[in-house]
């Protein structure tokens, strides 16, 4: 896995309550979707496997937002107590913030836009496509949690992809039991050897494949390089 690094990468910040949340949006010449990056609990819009898949994106044409999804401050408290990476309303509270600052930006206004959410950032991706779905077209879940999303399951409305790890049996279970409950196009894709963090070689390579594929059908045709 290597990661690259973009010239044309933006730093971005987006207020909500009590402060705001930065962020790194990336938007390809020509870009016709874009994806926002929901990570998962106790991790950041650092991520290494979160960047890694997002230039496989943008190699694809497809713009990327990773954003942090906790202030600074409430950041510290979380490293502390870990109890707000698991407030999934919050979150999904802040997906919406976001995607109210890519509405107002010349460069992303016209996209169309999907979430990509790892861990409990899945959870949170599949609530707010639930609580607002005109503002989402896909959704791709990476070891997510859907069962903290709860009754706004059903709710969803966005083609759902969910990608789980052959040797993460918990959390093919949830993600299985997820499925019935949801009533939006939903497929689950299991990733042979794979564990919860997608460590093993080749394995993250597979989820970019699959999530850049999903986007690339249900965003819309894009200026694949």
């Amino acid at each position: 896995m290597t990661i690259k690094h973009f010239t044309h990468e933006q730093a971005i910040r987006v207020a909500v309550e009590g402060g705001h949340i930065d962020g790194d949006l990336f938007v390809p010449d020509a870009a016709r979707g874009l994806v926002l990056f929901a990570h998962g609990s106790g991790s950041s819009r650092h991520s290494a496997r979160n960047r890694y898949v997002a230039q496989e994106l943008n190699s694809a044409g497809l713009a990327t937002l990773l954003i942090d999804l906790l202030t600074g401050e409430e950041e510290e408290v979380d490293q502390r107590t870990g109890r707000l990476r698991f407030d999934i309303a919050l979150l999904a509270r802040r997906l919406h913030h976001a995607v109210d600052w890519l509405r107002g930006d010349d460069s992303t206004a016209a996209l169309r836009i999907g979430y990509f959410g790892a861990s409990t950032g899945g959870g949170a991706a599949l609530v707010a496509a639930a609580e607002r779905p005109d503002d989402v077209a896909a959704v791709v879940s990476r070891g997510g949690r859907p069962d903290l999303a709860g009754d706004a399951l059903p709710r969803v409305r966005a083609p759902t992809l969910l990608i789980v790890g052959g040797n993460d049996r918990p959390v093919i279970d949830m993600n299985r039991a997820a499925m019935f409950e949801m009533r939006a196009p939903v497929q689950l894709e299991i990733v042979p050897g794979a564990s919860h963090l997608f460590e093993e070689p080749g394995t993250l390579e597979r989820v970019a494949a699959l999530a850049r594929g999903w986007f690339i059908e249900h965003l819309g045709p894009t200026s694949a390089t």
